[in-house]
């Protein structure tokens, strides 16, 4: 005769359930993931960019009812959820700043391959750790996209957005100050929003990007035209009531948020009757085509903005159409093998 005490057939210990709840639950394998990362001393943005993805993943699994298991996590799946996502899902569904207009229905491709990249680099990352039995993502590929057309601003609209901030007021005089070093330094908007007064060189005119706010995790040193540093350090002494090591301070003396400055800019273009879509990162855009066409050279342009590969300049340098004609009507070809015209041609009929 069996002992009592030995377990029955079928019944299972309540912590032997919970341990298989924990194995395939999905947020518990995110978690391990995320703390991965984190020990690996990836940024803080793009921390929270896996965060972001990842409950933006999990929003569809409960759109669609589905439980968040990570065996249901099957490629057909993820072939689903772009489809959703480039079909059905609203842009901007939410965001209390975006004009009813502006949420319409499917994601473009660019976001949607962000959003998938990330799940992409957890399930890769699951996988070799041996917390999954198969990858996936691994036949999933990237949504086609078109390389994006970029406007950039031209030198009127720069002067009309400089003119419409009235300096004697103090957030607006900030705003103007910031508008002029990301111009003039070509400074991504959270570098500049992370400037610290120590990170000024008032004798050598330059700006320190601090490696630990930089996109590349390198240190560089920007220089600045005088009249900017100028503006750097009326600012600073207009800052002084606030108890803050950093530049670019709200009207209570808290750091400034790239949201609030990109709603200001905004609110900046349509007073200076500019139709273009204004953002901080346009700045960049912009100078980096002026240098250029200015007589920059393409290699203290990757110096200046930050760029340890200098094929990724190109991808801030959209020349204008009116540099490209100049440029081709004095070094086309045909003017080597044809004499220029003197005079217009006269065609009998």
């Amino acid at each position: 005769m069996a002992n009592i005490t030995d377990r029955r057939i079928g019944k299972r210990k309540k912590n032997e359930r919970n341990s298989v709840r924990a194995e395939y639950e999905l947020q518990p394998l995110f978690d391990v993931f995320y703390t991965a990362k984190m020990a690996e001393g990836i940024k803080s943005g793009t921390l929270r960019n896996y965060r972001t993805n990842w409950q933006f993943f999990l929003e569809y699994l409960d759109i669609k009812g589905l439980a968040h298991d990570v065996r249901h996590v099957t490629t057909e799946l993820i072939r689903q959820y772009i489809v959703w996502m480039l079909t059905e899902k609203r842009r901007f569904d939410g965001h209390k700043y975006k004009p009813e207009d502006a949420k319409t229905v499917g994601l473009s491709p660019v976001t949607v391959n962000t959003r998938i990249n990330t799940m992409r680099t957890m399930f890769k990352f699951l996988y070799e750790e041996g917390k999954i039995e198969f990858d996936p993502f691994a036949s999933v590929k990237n949504v086609e996209q078109d390389a994006p057309d970029i406007e950039i601003l031209t030198i009127e609209e720069l002067r009309a957005l400089l003119a419409v901030p009235n300096q004697r007021r103090y957030s607006e005089f900030r705003d103007y100050v910031l508008m002029t070093l990301l111009m003039d330094a070509m400074l991504r908007i959270n570098e500049a929003l992370s400037l610290k007064v120590s990170d000024i060189d008032r004798e050598t005119s330059m700006v320190s990007v601090r490696a630990e706010i930089a996109k590349n995790r390198s240190q560089r040193s920007v220089p600045i035209q005088r009249r900017t540093l100028n503006l750097l350090l009326e600012l600073i002494k207009e800052n002084g009531d606030f108890d803050s090591e950093y530049v670019f301070l709200a009207n209570y003396g808290e750091q400034l948020t790239q949201n609030n400055f990109r709603n200001r800019l905004h609110n900046y273009a349509k007073k200076a009757g500019v139709a273009k879509a204004v953002h901080p990162h346009l700045f960049r855009h912009t100078s980096a085509t002026l240098f250029l066409e200015a007589g920059g050279d393409l290699r203290h342009l990757q110096i200046l903005l930050g760029h340890k590969d200098l094929r990724m300049v190109m991808r801030y340098t959209h020349l204008s159409k009116s540099s490209l004609k100049n440029q081709h009507n004095q070094y086309s070809p045909l003017n080597q093998v044809l004499s220029p015209l003197s005079k217009e041609r006269k065609i009998k009929r």
